[in-house]
């Protein structure tokens, strides 16, 4: 059965709907692990600026899927997820001053953060003229 997803153009590098659950699984471990020690470190430099970016990275992140998926408004989860790049790295940027393993843990998730950018930016200029790229 096609679902909407797949009846979407989608750009060069595209990997099939299978790699998604275990990208995210490895990732959801490596994000736990940068928080649980970025929580235990004594020192944590900007502390309520940290915790504001990561509530709106982390409401970023979990309004992607509805607004992509649910609500089939592909210009908007980019600008959403744009959002969630950003605000990931300025929480990198500032676990850097208290744990330098809690930054470097986030960096795949930034990597496949950007490669989510990518694959929306090109969903949406390959389907640009069509109802779901948002007017």
């Amino acid at each position: 059965m096609q679902t909407w997803y797949d009846s979407l153009a989608k750009p060069p590098l595209t990997p099939p709907k299978k790699v998604f659950g275990p990208v995210w699984g490895a990732l959801y471990l490596l994000i736990f692990t940068s928080l649980a020690i970025y929580f235990s470190t004594p020192l944590k430099p900007h502390f309520a600026l940290t915790c504001i970016l990561l509530l709106v990275h982390f409401t970023a992140g979990f309004s992607w899927t509805s607004i992509f998926f649910g609500r089939k408004r592909i210009l908007w989860a980019l600008a959403d997820i744009v959002v969630l790049d950003l605000t990931l790295i300025a929480v990198i940027t500032l676990f850097l001053k208290a744990s330098t393993t809690a930054a470097l843990l986030l960096l795949p998730y930034l990597g496949w953060g950007l490669f989510a950018t990518y694959l929306n930016l090109g969903i949406y200029r390959l389907n640009r003229n069509t109802p779901e790229a948002d007017t």
